[in-house]
């Protein structure tokens, strides 16, 4: 078996393109012997509770001028390839995403913490949706088959807020400061959304030293 967990944010674009080129890598090498946990980053952590607009977002991360329009640009263009349809323009407001990195961590007690991380992804980036709104979550939490009623009162209460803030600060003393970031093994890791190729070679490294630990440890 090989353990991949992968930190990422819920409003990081890159995320939800190596969320995508991991699926392939997953298919091109047949593999289903891997187990995946998603781990909560937050790339703004100062985000006030209640978000900031997107213009006022943009601007205070990117500046005026041409340049935030050539970035997202190029994130589109490498979504399409990834078969995503990004629309930026449709994004009225950045959440703060604690909400919904405690979504995501109490989606995995149900076994749905993959298909909740995709939920999450086409709402915000794909529908342009607040993903820092309660409705809007325990929508999301419907669509990746859980149960609105029990993710709208986890969400209301303060349970898991605790553990995504420590999963946060214990990335970063890992020395993780970009998502996506995909710790396999708990030894390699694979820093950026990388191509399918990338994460199949890291696989079958994975497979070899699980090998040679195991042939090691029956001499």
């Amino acid at each position: 078996m090989i353990f991949v967990d992968i930190v990422s944010d819920t409003i990081c674009p890159w995320c939800y393109i190596g969320k995508r080129r991991f699926e392939r890598a997953l298919a091109l090498s047949g593999r289903n012997d891997v187990a995946i946990s998603w781990r909560p980053f937050q790339l703004n952590p100062d985000m006030p509770a209640e978000g900031m607009t997107r213009d006022d977002y943009v601007r205070a991360k990117f500046g005026g001028g041409d340049r935030p329009r050539q970035i997202y640009q190029a994130i589109a263009d490498s979504g399409r390839e990834a078969g995503i349809d990004f629309q930026f323009a449709r994004i009225r407001r950045t959440p703060n995403t604690v909400l919904s990195h405690r979504l995501v961590h109490w989606s995995a007690k149900n076994e749905r913490q993959d298909e909740m991380v995709g939920e999450l992804f086409k709402a915000y980036f794909e529908e342009g949706l607040d993903i820092g709104d309660l409705e809007t979550l325990v929508r999301c939490a419907t669509r990746a088959g859980l149960d609105a009623d029990l993710a709208r009162r986890y969400l209301q209460s303060d349970d898991g807020r605790q553990e995504v803030v420590a999963s946060d600060v214990y990335a970063r003393r890992l020395g993780i400061n970009g998502v996506p970031c995909f710790i396999v093994n708990r030894k390699y890791a694979v820093s950026g959304a990388q191509p399918p190729s990338a994460f199949v070679e890291v696989f079958n490294l994975a497979e070899r030293d699980a090998a040679t630990s195991a042939a090691q440890s029956t001499v």
